[in-house]
């Protein structure tokens, strides 16, 4: 299929190009994502049921007939709701200081002076100075949307009433407050922005407290809501957005952009593939743009060369480490209403080597807390929890692939954990009792999926020096190539919104914006449904052919598949369709002949839980596959193979191509013998089977869970450590424990992927 345009990268900024260029002006546009999941940072990941969003945690000014509502609205075919989270949607813990901040900026200012009386003046004066301030920096972003001949004149305006902008939010306030306690208080969301106050442009800094003046939202359902109801109105108009597919070069004709080579890693092999179109837009961020996708010599290199070196004076901005947390219960059950927590342990938001060393050690000097459970209106509950970092720090794993970073790393980040959780716990006090499972990401995290480097999520430091350059806006000296996103716009969501704006303004040239702004005013279009349109490469239409009840929480479930699937491999998964714009991934058990079939667990009693137990034979759906990387290693070793729960799926499409398999072992975990899946499944079965039945004892089977078992496992099968090949899946908990287990007694080659 031809495109009109192609955007690289699904972020918020790309989708955001890519969904007005398909509803406003009828544009094909093909989005291609690296990972597995369309959104960027706005998307989630799950476990077990649990969701947690990755870098969407409260967004602003999305309130009924504002102007970023509109845009969502129109974006999503008006699908996406907004939950108004508390009041006070922000608290701010010091030793000696809590105070929260609420969503009327007028009272919000009252009870700063009534805290602070003696700064009354300057207070009512920081007020004035961050709408004004915030007025300078949103010319930036208009520049980016107008014609050229605009440009100039905005930029004559700028001139005249940057100087308090391109100062250091440190120096604003230490110019104008005396009380450290206040000063420490109005930096607190620094975090929003990543840079601490020394270094942060106090444009920024103004843009964010301005933002959030009249409170905070949050998606209703999850941020994932955003990439899915997007992706609608891109699909109608003949686009798509395909994940898996790594662009590793922009392709140039005649010095103009012309296309992109692409690493497509859906299947079972990556294969290179090409894609053509008049108009590349680039939403991967200006230093992947210019220094890894374009030629960095010759005359490409001498034309992007002025933005190279505009990237190497900004710098490498922040990361962090993020605590993933699933709770047992509701945390409104310990006092907390879902409001954002900022801890700090001290008045000093500096960063410093210091402060890097001690979060190592598990001392963390700030944590922020978020809710998502509990702003989404989802469940089961979780929390998440994240301390500013760079990615030095982390260094000496850079080169170790994701998962596989061996048994130092992990012990690091347990330890790390660990301490954010006990510095969370000061001002959260039951919070610790609530967690039943965590995970934790780093800036090799950040750096593995968002492809930003160094994990810095935020882009080019919003230092005072950005605001004083030219900002790299949409336009490049390549012609025919755009940008989008944060680089294009500026830091966070928003600000990456506004740069997928501007991109979409400049492709459709001079009348780009006003087209975008007449399309607006129209009511959003009625939702298309998914059964009602042709579906782009690798989704398919599908039809519930059959389900069989297996245990009393797992289905056995058959999909005729509107489509042939050529390219697929034991151990993929496949993702569903469960309505309501929510999507969920399940491995494949088994697939030939059009015929899908999948074990799914109702257990957690979310949306793909009540979409399989109502839905009958004949229920239609959309499956997007294959995807993932999970898959059986060509390799001579023993295999050991070990899964809970629906966690044997994929092994079941491993079991039905693996060659000796009656030499492999599989050891199985559940609670009793009613959940035992190995009975039920008709399938082929390693040699040996070892049953762990936790809550019940059985002649042939082991009483106790799957991790009890294994140090016994060695001996009594020949089992060695450095000639097995590990096959691991099944819950977060049970793959967490057991990775560790098996690292530490020297196993070298275990296989897994979390779903």
């Amino acid at each position: 299929m031809s495109y009109d345009v192609i955007v690289i990268g699904s972020g918020i900024g790309g989708l955001t190009t890519a969904g007005l260029l398909a509803r406003a002006a009828g544009k094909r546009v093909l989005v291609l994502e690296r990972h597995t999941e369309p959104g960027g940072l706005t998307h989630t990941f799950r476990r077990d049921g649990a969701s947690w969003d990755v870098g969407v945690h409260y967004i602003g000014q999305v309130g009924p007939g504002s102007r970023a509502r509109a845009y969502f609205d129109y974006l999503s075919g008006g699908e996406l709701e907004w939950n108004r989270m508390p009041d006070a949607y922000d608290r701010f813990v010091y030793p000696d200081l809590d105070l929260s901040v609420s969503s009327d900026p007028d009272r919000y200012e009252r009870e700063l002076v009534a805290a602070f009386p003696q700064e009354a003046r300057a207070i009512h004066r920081y007020f004035k100075a961050v709408r004004r301030t915030t007025a300078w920096t949103t010319m930036s972003f208009v520049q980016g949307m107008v014609p050229r001949p605009m440009t100039s004149l905005l930029r004559l305006a700028q001139r005249m009433g940057g100087r308090t902008a391109t100062g250091t939010t440190k120096a604003y306030l230490d110019a104008h407050f005396r009380s450290p306690e206040l000063k420490a208080v109005l930096a607190s969301q620094w975090g929003d922005y990543g840079l601490p106050p020394s270094r942060s442009a106090f444009a920024v800094h103004a843009m964010v407290v301005s933002h959030y003046l009249e409170g905070g939202w949050f998606p209703q359902g999850g941020s994932a809501r955003i990439a899915r109801t997007f992706e609608k109105g891109i699909e109608q108009a003949g686009g798509a957005v395909r994940v898996a597919q790594e662009v590793t070069e922009i392709l140039l004709d005649d010095g103009a952009a012309s296309g992109v080579r692409v690493m497509d890693h859906r299947g079972p092999l990556s294969r290179e593939r090409v894609y053509h179109a008049p108009v590349i837009v680039s939403a991967v961020g200006a230093s992947n743009t210019f220094n890894r996708l374009l030629p960095t010599s010759g005359d490409i290199g001498r034309l992007t060369g002025p933005a190279r070196r505009t990237l190497t004076n900004l710098g490498t901005g922040t990361s962090a480490v993020t605590v993933f947390l699933r709770l047992r219960d509701d945390p409104r059950s310990i006092g907390l209403d879902g409001g954002n927590i900022w801890v700090n342990r001290d008045l000093d938001h500096e960063r410093t080597q210091e402060h890097s060393v001690c979060l190592l050690e598990g001392r963390p000097h700030d944590v922020f807390v978020s809710f998502p459970s509990v702003k989404s209106g989802e469940s089961p509950h979780t929390a998440e929890i994240i301390s500013f970092c760079d990615a030095d720090s982390f260094r000496q794993w850079a080169d170790l692939p994701k998962g596989d970073r061996g048994p130092d790393y992990s012990a690091l980040k347990e330890r790390v954990a660990r301490g954010m959780l006990d510095l969370a716990e000061s001002a959260a006090p039951g919070l610790s009792d609530l967690v039943d499972y965590l995970e934790v990401s780093t800036p090799l995290t950040y750096a593995h999926y968002t492809a930003h480097p160094a994990g810095a999520f935020y882009g080019p430091p919003a230092t005072p020096l950005r605001y004083r350059s030219d900002p790299l806006g949409p336009r490049t000296a390549i012609p025919r190539l755009f940008l989008s996103g944060q680089d294009a716009g500026s830091t966070g969501i928003m600000g990456a919104m506004m740069g997928g704006l501007a991109a979409a303004c400049q492709v459709l040239g001079p009348r780009g914006y006003s087209t975008i702004t007449s399309a607006l005013r129209e009511a959003p279009a009625s939702p298309d449904p998914q059964g009602a349109r042709a579906l782009p490469e690798g989704k398919y239409h599908a039809v519930l052919v059959s389900k069989r009840r297996l245990t009393p929480s797992v289905w056995d479930v058959t999909l005729h598949v509107d489509g042939q699937i050529e390219h697929w491999a034991p151990g993929q998964f496949a993702r569903l369709h469960v309505g309501d714009n929510a999507w969920r991934d399940y491995s494949i058990s088994g697939l030939d002949d059009h015929r899908l079939r999948l074990l799914i667990s109702t257990r957690t009693g979310g949306r793909g839980s009540q979409f399989i137990e109502n839905a009958d034979e004949g229920a239609t759906t959309v499956v997007e596959l294959p995807l993932g990387g999970f898959g059986l290693a060509d390799s001579i070793r023993r295999r050991l193979f070990i899964a809970t729960g629906t966690g044997i799926a994929p092994m079941l499409a491993m079991f039905a191509q693996a060659p000796g398999l009656e030499h492999d072992t599989l050891v199985f975990g559940c609670r009793n013998r009613e959940e035992d899946l190995t009975t039920v499944i008709d399938s082929p079965m390693p040699g040996r089977v070892l049953r762990c039945l936790s809550r019940e004892e059985a002649p042939r089977a082991f009483h106790g869970r799957v991790t009890d078992a294994l140090p016994g496992l060695a001996g009594s099968s020949g089992l060695d450590p450095r000639s097995t090949e590990v096959y691991l899946c099944g819950s977060a908990a049970m793959v967490a424990d057991t990775r560790g287990l098996l690292e530490r007694a020297g196993y070298d080659s275990i296989h897994t992927e979390p779903y």
